[in-house]
């Protein structure tokens, strides 16, 4: 999952927010570094991309685009994923999109001193470029994979993966539901869980 999946998934714990909004960011044990709150936030985003990374619905997803993207294929369907929870919002809150982002905008800048040196290199861009609202419209999706592929070694085939997403967009767009209902469901076991286990 992207950016927004993984602030919605974190709830409102600012501390497990933080780890998992910062997860990609810290390797290994590094995570043992952080507050106890902010370890729980960085293994839950292992624990969701793991999740992620074997569903069978997202496995079918990722082989739409490995012709061009290989390896990232994880990626487009990332950033696709976020598309879909964005034009869907409501059916997963009762915040309106724009006020969850407009408060997440204003959480990252007061944390951004918390961030890891490497992702604090992003996050002019994402707020000056409103990374998190682009993904509301293919427009923007074509927009971040472009950015993407300027800026990371993301393969620049992004009129194919608007072509798979356009040819396939209802196919698409009705197998996240169920998938990410799933997710929620998981997520909040293995946060629950953790209360219990991890120190």
């Amino acid at each position: 999952m992207n950016f927004l999946a993984h602030l919605y998934l974190s709830g409102s714990n600012e501390e497990i927010r933080l780890g998992n909004f910062i997860g990609d960011y810290v390797k290994g044990s590094d995570y043992r570094k952080y507050p106890l709150g902010v370890r729980k936030g960085i293994l839950l985003h292992r624990q969701i991309d793991n999740f992620t990374d074997n569903h069978p619905v997202v496995r079918q997803h990722k082989a739409l685009f490995y012709q061009k993207y290989h390896k990232y294929s994880g990626v487009v369907t990332d950033i696709l994923y976020d598309h879909f929870l964005s034009t869907q919002w409501n059916r997963f809150s009762d915040e309106s999109l724009n006020d969850f982002i407009d408060e997440m905008y204003r959480w990252i800048e007061k944390s951004v001193e918390l961030i890891p040196a490497d992702m604090q290199k992003i996050i002019p861009s994402l707020l000056k470029n409103q990374w998190l609202r682009s993904y509301l419209t293919l427009e923007g999706i074509e927009s971040v994979l472009i950015g993407m592929s300027k800026g990371t070694s993301l393969p620049a085939e992004h009129e194919f993966a608007l072509f798979i997403i356009r040819k396939h967009y209802e196919e698409l767009r009705h197998a996240f539901l169920p998938y990410f209902e799933e997710l929620i469901l998981f997520t909040h076991k293995t946060l629950s869980e953790m209360e219990r286990h991890v120190d």
